[in-house]
């Protein structure tokens, strides 16, 4: 056949077959299993978690990681990165650390440098980590967020293992399959959605935590209740001061629950991508997010989001969505948990801070993708979405939490 003539199938050449079918669409299905680990002192050297998530990916591999993790975890766990190599060195060949445990600060403003995701990227080239070796981020939030971005990059995507160590983390943000930097002086701006590997929750590191750092899971535990289970809500409610106390049976409980209605509503709720507008794991979020940035983050996440579900609480109190009497109850509740409802509006220094706030609220529609859509409740566990705020409602509803609560 001469080189440059094109074969022909069934009476057709193959340039007529290309021509008749213009458009091509196939199917690509991808099938994903969203796993999380309860455990306690996961390296210590006789736990064998993390040995048994990191499983080669390849029959006869020898499994290669690199573990990141939060500087911060010094402080209240002293030789913990030692621990950590310890660990690694007592599993042999089998599951080899690819270079010494690489430390990053904790907090927010991590997600502000981008010195430290190029820090992220040259280590992992350095390791020679490819698409069968693996990330290991351990931290609170901003740590997985950070390390997420940088391993989703790298390569297109190297395996991420998650040990969220903090009970905002263990309950909320590191069971998710998102991850994001900061941008533009926004949240998240930059950002994917991945599943992790697996997810670790060693619940033995959430009592050596600062009091702040163990309150702030328990206003995502309160949201999460709010908006998909009332009887969850009265778990939490009938448990105020064993809770603000952190008593251990309590509060493992309640972050232990948290953790598993986040990733049901991710795995189950039809939209673990979010390419819908409906956010409903977003209540309480959009001026929360708004008040993190007006304040260069001295309000950590959890703090904002105490203020955020208490304006959106008196927004629907005031249009008449939630009775006056739940609305209470709920406020009430959120207080008798250890947060202030207005006192970190006070770390905005802006002259215009009210209105910078609700500046938030267009930030969260283009955020969404175009479309307003707000969480609200009607009772706990009642959720509704709603697509216009009434921003002088929003306004009397800041005015109210500083008249009672500032």
């Amino acid at each position: 056949m001469h080189p440059c003539r094109r074969p022909a199938v069934a009476g057709k050449t193959l340039t007529a077959m290309a021509e008749s079918s213009p458009h091509l669409s196939f199917p690509i299905i991808l099938q994903h299993e969203h796993r999380l680990i309860f455990t306690r002192d996961v390296f210590a050297p006789d736990n064998l978690t993390l040995a048994q998530t990191l499983s080669p990916r390849e029959p006869g591999e020898n499994v290669r990681a690199l573990v990141v993790w939060d500087a911060g975890l010094e402080t209240p766990f002293p030789g913990f990165a030692e621990k950590i190599t310890r660990w690694f060195a007592a599993r042999g060949e089998a599951v080899k650390l690819a270079a010494p445990p690489v430390a990053l600060p904790g907090g927010e403003r991590i997600k502000n440098d981008f010195s430290q995701l190029e820090l992220l990227w040259k280590a992992i080239e350095a390791a020679g980590l490819c698409r069968h070796s693996y990330v290991v981020a351990v931290g609170g939030g901003a740590v997985l967020d950070l390390v997420g971005f940088a391993a989703a990059t790298a390569h297109r995507g190297i395996p991420l293992v998650r040990l969220p160590t903090t009970s905002l983390s263990q309950g909320d943000g590191g069971v998710g399959v998102k991850n994001g930097v900061n941008f533009f002086g926004k949240k998240n701006w930059l950002g994917a959605f991945v599943v992790p590997h697996a997810i670790i929750n060693d619940l033995s590191l959430l009592h050596g935590l600062p009091v702040r750092e163990r309150r702030v899971g328990l206003i995502e535990a309160v949201k999460v209740a709010l908006i998909r289970d009332a009887a969850f809500f009265e778990f939490i409610a009938a448990r105020v001061p064993a809770l603000a106390t952190f008593e251990p049976e309590a509060f493992e409980a309640v972050i232990r629950e948290s953790a598993r209605q986040h990733m049901e509503h991710i795995a189950t709720a039809g939209d673990p991508f979010e390419r819908g507008s409906a956010r409903p794991l977003d209540f309480g979020h959009w001026a929360a997010h708004k008040l993190e940035q007006l304040s260069e983050f001295r309000v950590s996440h959890g703090e904002a989001v105490a203020v955020g579900i208490g304006v959106d609480i008196i927004y629907a109190r005031r249009i008449g969505l939630l009775p006056e009497a739940m609305a209470e109850r709920i406020l009430g509740v959120i207080q008798g948990l250890g947060f202030e409802l207005f006192a970190p509006v006070k770390e905005i220094r802006s002259a215009t801070g009210r209105q910078d706030m609700l500046d938030g609220l267009e930030e969260f529609r283009e955020h969404l993708g175009g479309r307003l859509c707000i969480p609200m409740i009607r009772a706990p566990g009642v959720r509704l979405e709603i697509h216009e705020i009434d921003g002088a409602v929003v306004k009397a509803a800041f005015d109210e939490l500083r008249e009672r609560y500032g």
